[in-house]
């Protein structure tokens, strides 16, 4: 009869440890998960800007943090946005002037950033590449050229200019076409209650609240759709540069742009 393996009571000790050890790991890991979980739920979320919308406010291959709590909660706040509940709950407004993300109305799951140029009841139009809030001209003062990728890939310079919402938020614009644009000049769109109304700083390049669901674009935005508001640029590379590269960092971060501010 074979008698059963014994183990010393120093083995036993570094197999006890070494299961605690075990243990304690799985047991950090877990927990930093649910930390992660919740900041990113509750707190703030990373975004990454794929496309030219916003330029010259914020460039693609930025990467910013964007608060969750600043308009409450709904279920587009949490990951996969589950049908658990709906409207919000602890709501506050955004406010005109605000650069926000949101996700798509008419599919509810793609994340769009723009800034909020329509609250519920305004009446919206452009006329000739002027933007019009309730009937009144929203002033915009001449600045300096930039440069920037035109609709073909080509660097052009073009015009850009500052404008001043109802309310006194001021921000840059770019066109790339002049006031010319395809959505220069469009129809009165009157927000809906509960609804926004929301635009791209590079009016010519962004499908925005000027576009039609149907015809691809955003139309009016619901308040439930919001997911949170842009706060500050964390890292910045270069278009067409990954920003998990980071041999190349010293040549393709852009450092000035860290930690600024979204306005």
């Amino acid at each position: 009869m074979t008698e059963p393996v014994r183990l010393d009571s120093k083995t036993q000790t570094k197999k006890r440890v070494k299961e605690e050890g075990l243990g304690e790991t799985i047991k950090v890991i877990v927990q930093a998960l649910l930390i992660a979980l919740v900041v990113r739920t509750l707190l703030f979320q990373p975004f990454n800007i794929p496309s030219g919308s916003l330029i010259p406010t914020l460039l693609i291959g930025d990467y910013l943090f964007v608060s969750k709590y600043s308009y409450g909660y709904s279920r587009f706040s949490m990951p996969f946005a589950p049908n658990v509940f709906s409207g919000r709950v602890w709501g506050a407004e955004p406010k005109r002037g605000d650069i926000a993300v949101f996700k798509l109305p008419r599919d509810g799951e793609t994340d769009y950033i723009k800034r909020v140029i329509g609250l519920p009841g305004d009446k919206v139009q452009m006329i000739e590449g002027r933007l019009y809030i309730n009937g009144q001209i929203v002033p915009r003062e001449s600045a300096p050229k930039v440069k920037t990728a035109d609709a073909y890939g080509a660097t052009v310079e073009v015009p850009t200019y500052i404008e001043t919402l109802p309310g006194g938020v001021k921000h840059q614009i770019i066109e790339l076409q002049g006031d010319t644009g395809y959505l220069d000049n469009t129809r009165v769109f009157e927000v809906p209650p509960g609804n926004f109304f929301m635009m791209g700083d590079n009016r010519d390049n962004s499908t925005d609240s000027r576009v039609p669901p149907e015809q691809g674009g955003v139309g009016f935005v619901p308040f439930e759709n919001f997911v949170g508001r842009a706060e500050v640029i964390f890292f910045s590379v270069n278009d067409g540069e990954a920003a998990w590269q980071f041999w190349k960092w010293p040549w393709t971060v852009r450092w000035s742009r860290l930690f600024q501010p979204v306005r």
